[in-house]
């Protein structure tokens, strides 16, 4: 398995080792959910007033958010899934809130990187396909998350 990770930083204030958190909680995630072949993903860190703008544009909720997932694999009714022999996986977009990261780490009482690590899992869980719409399905994104989490080392 070989992941392609797209950054873009809007804020200025994520430094290099948190991209490398980002690169091996992405990996890692990969790695625990058995991914393989050539996989892209791309993580975006904005402000609270572009996330509650695409928050709004996306999901009509007018409120910022910590963190918002776009799967490309992610088949509507009606829709087919696009498999093209020899081109990469392109999973989506994972869209964090910086201001959240450091909003909820305070709140949680833990790190920056925890927080962060926290929410990059959380959100490509998303583009595998894991939600928390219902109770059972937020107890078994939940329980993953923190297996992945705990199995790399960053606990709370």
């Amino acid at each position: 398995m070989n992941l392609t990770i797209d950054f873009n930083d809007e804020t200025g204030i994520i430094k290099e080792k948190h991209q490398e958190l980002v690169v091996n909680l992405l990996n890692q995630t990969a790695k625990m959910e058995g991914l393989a072949g050539e996989v892209e993903v791309s993580v975006t860190f904005v402000d609270e007033k572009r996330i509650q703008e695409i928050n709004h544009e996306y999901r009509d909720k007018n409120q910022p958010t910590d963190v918002i997932s776009f799967a490309l694999n992610d088949e509507g009714e009606g829709e087919l899934a696009i498999d093209v022999p020899g081109m990469p996986n392109m999973l989506g977009d994972i869209i964090i809130s910086v201001p959240h990261i450091e909003a909820q780490a305070a709140e949680y009482g833990h790190t920056f990187e925890r927080e962060l690590g926290f929410l990059t899992v959380h959100g490509m869980l998303h583009l595998l396909g894991y939600d928390h719409m219902t109770e059972a399905e937020e107890k078994e994104m939940f329980s993953r998350q923190e297996d992945i989490l705990t199995t790399y080392g960053l606990t709370r």
